[in-house]
């Protein structure tokens, strides 16, 4: 069974840095594209990073030059370093793989941003 576990998240004032990590198991990690969603209360989840099995990153352009997505490949963990941080980063943010077309996500971690 895959399993995605996310941890990393919590309150911090905005110009500040977290750095949220996401643990995968049950399948083979290193050739799994790896994404961070996040979900902000009465909005849609949105796609904030990913990365592929090759290192080659996304962002979405309110994240981008301030988040960093990355991966460890050994330790079967993908990170993502949140800096800079503004009061509409806060959202519950979620990591997303995809194993034969099925999707699985991780049971999120709040990030909240104080002004």
């Amino acid at each position: 069974q895959v399993q995605l576990v996310e941890s990393g998240g919590g309150l911090v004032q905005a110009g500040g840095s977290l750095r949220l990590s996401c643990v995968v198991s049950g399948t083979i990690f290193s050739t799994r594209l790896m994404e961070w969603f996040r979900q902000a209360p009465g909005k849609e989840r949105e796609l904030v990073a990913g990365i592929t099995r090759g290192g080659t990153t996304n962002y979405a352009d309110s994240v981008g030059g301030r988040f960093t997505i990355s991966r460890d490949n050994a330790k079967n963990t993908v990170y993502l370093q949140m800096n800079s941080l503004k009061p509409e980063d806060t959202a519950v943010y979620y990591c997303k793989t995809q194993v034969f077309s099925k999707t699985y996500w991780g049971q999120g971690t709040q990030v909240t941003v104080s002004s």
